[in-house]
């Protein structure tokens, strides 16, 4: 059988072959990548003198057609998955992870790399090049080069069912996802539902066979406005109860057994490289070295935030007593009435801001932006094969017309597509033999879908998303390194938020915004007031929404932290940890662990207090650019130079004052947070 996957990529730019892939050419072309990595490592091993050339960077070369094949496979997994793609990724999982093991428990590559890593001081290597050799050893060690032959073999197996642990959480929640649907038959339920959202979800009825009625999913376009918008309490209550008990109520798609296991393994697998916890093993690599900085980091800026979250909290049931004489504020109370609240002290709500973010403009704004800061363009080109018609494939040129990387953008919910939204690559850049390897990067997204009436209009929520997975991709778009696995976004984890969180302040800024925010309608731009409007509701419940983010930092390091043997039930757990974060009543039997995805599932274990680091990080950067011009060309030049696309090449604190000229400060991110 011919594989497409083996074969030379000929379409345009050697993107992957979407239109002539099946889902058997998988398995095969896996198996076959292996083969061919495994046969670059013993060519490196039969060198008889061991060099940065001929081992670090043919190291770093080699598995290149593997890695391609991974990225198509793993990414049509998370965005367009079915039952055969997801019992294949089962048994694939396993292939790969016995295949990474293989390579770093390897004791002859190993000692290759050692006396390589010995002699550092002496090879006169550049700062990207000593980065290299000590990621490359480092990961040898971090993953058991110095064991003995039966502490890898116990690695190996943990390693393997971690995968398969990790792949079974995430096709739980996303089948529960998938399986929720709540039908609204009297047209007085969806009361307070904005008629483009109304529109959708009697669209959303049609589609499952009732049509006249309304349908509400755990999706985010329908979950997220059903709770802003209802104003039937009861029917929020249904959605907030059937969206926090995903995966946890005792049948076969329950992951409390699921996360246990998690954890045991990780667990297992730090004690026996010799880390306390996994945490500890985790932040080795990141700015914020130990659980001790995460948690000083974490409770210093719940000190700051909680006395200001409370008394948000206390205006907002106050608010509610006296709208609707709502005497206890719940959970499902609290996006509504927060709309509510906002509109009457801002005149703004998400309705009166939607029209003038229709998807495509603010596409063409994003675009825009990218072009003013980095002087890219990109033009829209259908002789790259896409995955799913919703797919759309760019090029991206620079300012003098040179190409630098493909883009895929894909936009809207559907049943093969887990909720959320993430940039991801298929190919990373690298040099070789003289050639610049320009990318292939792609942003997957849940926005509100086109109506039979309406195009598809974004929350002001929804912009800031686009932004900042468009962020992410710059990230990768950009990059400029020797070596892929030092490119793009290879940096340390709790740096990579930083391009991604930064791009989200354009957004605010009233330049930026009036190239590509006008009424979709009449083609109007903005109106300064609602701009003016817009900043000043950037502070709006700012302790609440941090005071939110640190409760999930603190709960992903207590699960993370110790030994996990301790953990007993794990609503009890969950409640206790989130006890000096609660501001609202608990809920019985919620539990937000068992579809915490970032933890189980994505790659932000012991890391998902990097979202709030970074944004320590983005807020003194950004205002470098408002003290000079959020176009500023100077600016934009150092921070493509030295962030965008200096990647992992040298540590992130080097980086980052490089591009700013000193260490970051905390106090520009409390300026705008409006706790200071």
């Amino acid at each position: 059988m011919s594989n497409p996957l083996l074969e030379k990529f000929t379409n345009p730019f050697e993107t992957a072959p979407f239109d002539k892939l099946k889902t058997e050419h998988f398995l095969p072309a896996v198996k076959e990548a292996i083969h061919l990595a495994k046969e670059e490592i013993e060519a490196i091993k039969a060198n008889p003198l061991p060099t940065f050339e001929n081992t670090i960077e043919a190291l770093d070369r080699s598995g290149n057609k593997l890695n391609m094949i991974s990225a198509i496979f793993f990414n049509l997994n998370s965005a367009e998955t079915n039952d055969e793609i997801q019992k294949l990724a089962r048994e694939i999982s396993p292939l790969l992870t016995a295949h990474s093991n293989d390579i770093l428990l390897d004791q002859e590559l190993f000692s290759r790399v050692a006396q390589i890593f010995q002699q550092k001081d002496e090879l006169n290597l550049s700062a990207e090049q000593k980065t290299l050799l000590e990621k490359t050893y480092k990961a040898f060690v971090r993953n058991g080069a110095n064991l003995s032959k039966e502490d890898a073999t116990k690695l190996r197996e943990i390693d393997q069912e971690l995968a398969q642990q990790s792949l079974k959480f995430g096709e739980n929640v996303l089948a529960e996802t998938n399986r929720f649907v709540h039908f609204v038959e009297n047209e007085a339920d969806v009361e307070g539902l904005p008629d483009s959202i109304k529109e959708a979800a009697a669209q959303t009825a049609e589609e499952k066979g009732k049509p006249g009625q309304w349908a509400f999913t755990l999706a985010y376009p329908s979950y997220i406005p059903a709770m802003t918008y209802l104003k039937n309490r009861e029917l929020r209550k249904t959605l907030f109860l059937a969206y926090n008990t995903k995966s946890c109520k005792g049948d076969e798609l329950d992951n409390q057994d699921t996360i246990k296991r998690i954890l045991q393994l990780r667990y297992e697998r730090a004690k026996l490289l010799g880390y306390s916890s996994h945490a500890q093993f985790v932040l080795e690599e990141r700015m914020a070295k130990s659980p001790e900085e995460v948690l000083k980091f974490l409770e210093d800026l719940l000190e700051k935030a909680k006395p200001k979250a409370e008394e948000e909290v206390a205006e907002l049931a106050e608010f509610a007593k006296k709208l609707d004489g709502i005497e206890k504020l719940e959970r499902w109370d609290f996006a509504y009435y927060s709309e509510l609240l906002k509109k009457e002290k801002y005149e703004l709500d998400d309705e009166l801001l939607r029209p003038y973010f229709q998807l495509e403009h603010v596409i063409e704004g994003v675009f825009q932006t990218a072009g003013k800061l980095y002087g890219l363009h990109f033009t829209p080109n259908k002789d790259i094969p896409v995955y799913h018609s919703d797919v759309t494939a760019y090029e991206v040129k620079d300012r003098d017309g040179k190409h630098i990387a493909v883009f895929y953008a894909d936009f809207f919910p559907r049943a093969g597509k887990r909720n959320g939204a993430w940039m991801t690559s298929y190919k990373s850049q690298f040099e070789a033999n003289g050639i610049d390897h320009r990318p292939h990067i792609s942003i997957v997204c849940n926005f509100t879908k086109p109506t039979k009436t309406k195009p598809s209009l974004l929350t002001f929520n929804e912009v800031t998303t686009l932004f900042h997975e468009f962020g992410h991709a710059l990230h990768g778009m950009l990059a400029k390194t020797h070596y892929q696995s030092l490119s793009g976004t290879s940096v340390y984890w709790d740096f990579v938020e930083l391009p991604s969180q930064i791009f989200e302040n354009w957004c605010y800024e009233k330049e930026c915004l009036d190239l590509f925010a006008r009424h979709y309608e009449t083609g109007e731009k903005i109106p300064q007031d609602l701009i003016e409007r817009i900043k000043k509701a950037a502070n709006f419940q700012q302790g609440y929404q941090t005071v939110r983010q640190i409760s999930f930092g603190l709960l992903d390091m207590a699960y993370h932290q110790g030994n996990p043997s301790t953990i007993g039930n794990l609503f009890d757990f969950e409640r206790k940890i989130m006890e000096k974060t609660d501001l609202l009543p608990k809920v019985p039997n919620t539990l937000m662990s068992t579809s915490f995805s970032h933890i189980f599932q994505g790659g932000y274990a012991a890391g998902y207090y990097s979202y709030k680091w970074a944004e320590v990080l983005d807020a003194d950067a950004f205002e470098l650019f408002l003290e000079r011009g959020i176009f500023d060309p100077e600016t934009a030049q150092s921070f493509q130079k030295n962030i965008l696309s200096a990647g992992g090449t040298e540590h992130p604190t080097v980086l980052y004052k490089r591009f700013r000229g000193r260490e970051p400060k905390p106090d520009a991110l409390l300026r705008r947070a409006g706790l200071i």
